[in-house]
């Protein structure tokens, strides 16, 4: 789920303008002669919980990591200086727009470990309090604003539509941490927005659920993931086994203690931390699981998002 334009140059300035280091030191060079430091673009979504999970509780450390991390707001953004080799790792990176890039030969993505995937009300469409759509079949020809056109927003929830027999909105790109003024401001009907922006904006606005984002028959897609690039992962497989024992190792806390979650994310995010007692959580597998990345990719062709059918598996690291 992100955003997502702008050609590569304007992302490239964009992300060095939002890049600030906050990494772990003082580790370990036990790479076998490869980079024990990995760079990290992440999103400050609840996506990317078990990347600082990790670093919080030393995972990354015990690893013999040093792992920086760099926010970005979109992870299209990130993509450029991923191919470039200026980051190693994209967190919370949105699969429809790595497996379309794939697909165009404009990166050749490997996919270290599971990012999320859909759970009740991680995201939502929402209204104003006093919006006069009050149903799915309401939303037909209305503006919807989604982080990226064409991507995963857009992906679930014309399935999500399409199931409830509804047709679709007219959808409008605006950064999630824009959409709560575009909703109040009315340069939106609604807004597909995900947690933590999700609760922001029910908070802040009164703003009410109109549908659940992870309903049938999107219900526990994998929608984001850390994903690299195959040639780094083919030069640094030591380095890529320790990054991905140590985000399934944060992932299984995210899984089995959500307040592990409620806890990190207001520390990373402009989420507050009231706020984040009582956000819908995403739920994060602590394995990678290809069968499940095969309905995305499924989905994505149904759709025209992908062209061509897909074999995740050939893109996952062991």
């Amino acid at each position: 789920m992100q955003t997502r334009t702008g050609g590569a140059a304007a992302a490239v300035t964009t992300l060095a303008l939002l890049m600030t280091a906050c990494g772990d030191s003082g580790s370990d060079d036990s790479g076998g002669g490869q980079d024990s430091q990995v760079t990290v673009a992440a999103l400050p979504l609840t996506d990317s919980a078990a990347l600082y999970i990790a670093r919080d509780r030393g995972l990354f450390k015990k690893e013999g990591l040093d792992v920086r991390i760099q926010p970005v707001q979109q992870s299209i953004q990130a993509l450029p200086t991923l191919s470039k080799g200026q980051v190693d790792v994209i967190a919370s990176a949105n699969y429809v727009t790595f497996l379309q890039a794939q697909e165009k030969g404009t990166l050749d993505v490997r996919i270290l470990a599971e990012g999320v995937r859909t759970a009740p009300h991680m995201m939502d469409v929402l209204v104003p309090k006093d919006s006069p759509i009050k149903n799915a079949d309401d939303l037909k020809g209305k503006k919807v604003a989604v982080n990226i056109l064409n991507n995963i927003q857009t992906l679930t929830l014309d399935a999500i539509l399409e199931k409830q027999g509804a047709g679709k909105p007219a959808y409008r790109q605006i950064a999630f941490p824009q959409m709560g003024a575009a909703l109040e401001k009315g340069q939106v009907d609604a807004v597909h927005v995900v947690e933590p922006f999700d609760s922001a904006i029910q908070s802040d606005l009164k703003a009410k659920v109109l549908i659940d984002g992870a309903a049938s028959p999107v219900e526990s897609l994998p929608i984001s993931g850390y994903v690299t690039t195959a040639r780094y992962a083919k030069q640094n497989p030591d380095t890529v086994a320790k990054f991905k024992r140590a985000i399934e190792a944060a992932s299984k806390i995210a899984d089995e203690d959500p307040s592990a979650v409620r806890k990190v994310v207001p520390t990373y995010s402009k989420v507050k931390a009231a706020q984040a007692k009582s956000m819908g959580l995403p739920a994060y597998p602590s394995k990678t699981d290809a069968d499940q990345l095969r309905r995305l990719t499924e989905l994505m062709r149904k759709q025209g998002l992908l062209k061509k059918a897909v074999d995740p598996s050939t893109l996952v690291v062991k």
